[in-house]
């Protein structure tokens, strides 16, 4: 028996066989083949196989989003199998004897510069449908699974760290627990782990061998434990503890249909974050009273190219409609960062994170954002829609991003397209400026919606990503509750609400404080719904509100 200690970011006990996220190699080997035939049918399987999985996808994004996400496979089966494509890569592996990898990556190179240099832009986008064709098929060739998981049963699954667009192309149904050797509690593995409801551990740097691939491995996401063959002692141990947290949930769905009551009856809304459409059902299943966020920056990261205005009104309809008349808080694109895609083609930064990310790239580029608005203010006519604009710093921010909805609502009223007139637009307060300035903010915006996780990151000059950084990433720091407590004041002012967004919004041992300071909505994950709502009908603010308010106040904080 083998223990590995780690932190545990996302609760819960997972029992099952180790895997290693897959991950495309950066580099291909090249050789002469002997057998030219040979390497051809090598070849033609893998890109029959690429085909079939193709159609597969088709289908299941025509079920989840309608013909046009459908559209966007269909076009790379196309482009698979065209016939141009194909005889240049028999070409190379017949005449010359190069390996089909080798040859599969020249092609596409060829073939991506070939569109990109062309005038019409409709061509030019199939520069990146060739590339992720290929990359498909050098997979295939190379034994590296799109979406970094080939295993007939779910799994642990071990990494260094994922990146966003790694995330959201992994089968979740194969995903018993995340193991990482890097990463941080804000890091987005762990936001997936606490959305899907399963346990996650990080930080446990080189103590996950690569021989232990297929072993049997149990994962605490409370403790940060991770056991590697246990002994029949810990088995039981920790399969009783699993037993026990099931008990719990069980008590707790006792909670569904019940307010957000405290005893002293002041009413908070629990609502949910999620990143795609498909969260919505744990959403309703934890009885969320809304979704609080929806990072629709995740769509981008599922294409490979800038999603049509139908695609991302079929996504956001299809989460409008499921919940049925409860509020959608749906945030803008918010890509830069830690979130980088390709086909954006954003220029290299020294500093990312302080760099053109979320709403300054939708000002700088105003064809990409009055894509995305229209989109959104068509399905606002499905559902209770709410708008919310990240990266906030400026009032003049806010009031470009007000003109451009309000030419948005012009053009759909004068092409006679159906939309909802009632469509709040709110921010997210993530930056010391405007927490500072939420007073002003607050004046042209119709909520708030404070994102911890840049909050203290940038209050704290501390990277989220960074683990090293652990210790000194601390959300309760004063500095950061006192600038929560300055913007709910400033929203109240104005007759508007604030909420928090950020995975803080969870923590149950800041849920008093938040109450007493007026917040007025927690955005959490849909699994941590019922145990907040414990935690607030447990609560009577009255009792704890002088205590807690001047401990914000004061050097050090008790809480």
């Amino acid at each position: 028996m083998i223990s590995i200690q780690g932190k545990g970011v996302s609760v819960g006990v997972a029992a099952g066989p180790l895997y290693f996220y897959q991950r495309a190699k950066s580099t291909i080997r090249r050789y002469t083949v002997e057998d030219r035939e040979a390497e051809w049918q090598r070849f033609k399987d893998a890109q029959a196989q690429a085909i079939e999985q193709l159609g597969q996808l088709a289908e299941k994004a025509r079920e989840e989003a309608g013909d046009e996400a459908a559209m966007l496979f269909e076009t790379h089966q196309m482009m698979a199998e065209d016939l141009d494509y194909e005889e240049a890569i028999e070409n190379l592996i017949k005449e010359e004897g190069q390996n089909a990898e080798a040859v599969v990556t020249d092609v596409a190179a060829q073939f991506a510069e070939m569109f990109a240099s062309m005038d019409d832009s409709y061509m030019q986008a199939r520069a990146a449908d060739v590339k992720d064709v290929s990359g498909r098929i050098i997979g295939l060739l190379t034994g590296v699974v799109q979406g970094g998981i080939n295993s007939p049963v779910p799994v642990i699954l071990a990494a260094d760290d994922l990146a966003p667009s790694e995330t959201v192309q992994l089968d979740k149904s194969k995903i018993l627990g995340f193991v990482t050797s890097g990463g941080s509690g804000s890091s987005h593995t762990a936001i997936l782990a606490r959305t899907m409801g399963i346990p996650a551990i990080i930080g446990v740097g080189d103590q996950l061998k690569p021989e232990y691939e297929g072993r049997e491995v149990i994962a605490d996401g409370g403790t940060g434990n991770v056991v590697v063959d246990p002994d029949e002692a810990t088995r039981d141990h920790l399969m009783a503890k699993r037993a026990e947290l099931l008990r719990r949930q069980e008590l707790l769905n006792q909670l569904k249909g019940q307010p957000n009551v405290t005893k002293d009856g002041q009413t908070v809304r629990i609502y949910c974050n999620i990143g795609n459409p498909e969260d919505v059902y744990p959403v309703l299943d934890n009885d969320g009273g809304g979704i609080g966020l929806f990072r629709s920056e995740f769509l981008y990261l599922n294409c490979d190219d800038y999603p049509t205005e139908d695609y991302q009104f079929e996504a956001y309809k299809k989460v409008l409609s499921e919940m049925n008349g409860k509020e959608v808080v749906i945030r803008t694109l918010d890509i830069g960062a830690d979130k980088m895609i390709e086909y954006f083609h954003l220029p290299k930064e020294e500093n990312p994170a302080l760099g053109n990310r979320a709403l300054r790239i939708c000002l700088n580029r105003p064809e990409i954002f009055r894509t995305q608005l229209r989109a959104l203010y068509r399905a606002s006519a499905y559902g209770h829609l709410s708008i919310m604009f990240p990266m906030v710093t400026s009032v003049w921010e806010v009031k470009e991003a007000r003109k451009m909805c309000e030419q948005v609502q012009k053009e759909l009223a004068e092409e006679g397209v159906p939309f909802s007139k009632d469509v709040d637009l709110g921010i997210m307060i993530e930056t010391p400026a405007a927490a500072v300035i939420s007073d002003r903010l607050a004046k042209v915006v119709d909520f708030f919606s404070i994102g911890t996780n840049d909050l203290t990151q940038y209050t704290l000059a501390c990277d989220r990503q960074n683990n090293d950084l652990g210790r000194f990433f601390n959300a309760h720091h004063p500095a950061v509750l006192r600038l929560i407590k300055m913007v709910a004041e400033n929203a109240h002012k104005e007759g508007i609400w604030c909420g928090i967004c950020g995975e803080l919004g969870a923590d149950l041992d800041l849920t008093e404080t938040f109450l007493s300071i007026g917040i007025d909505e927690l955005s959490v994950s849909p699994r941590s719904v019922l145990p907040l709502r414990q935690k607030v009908r447990q609560t009577e603010v009255a009792a704890c509100r002088d205590r807690l308010v001047d401990d914000l106040m004061s050097d050090q904080i008790t809480i």
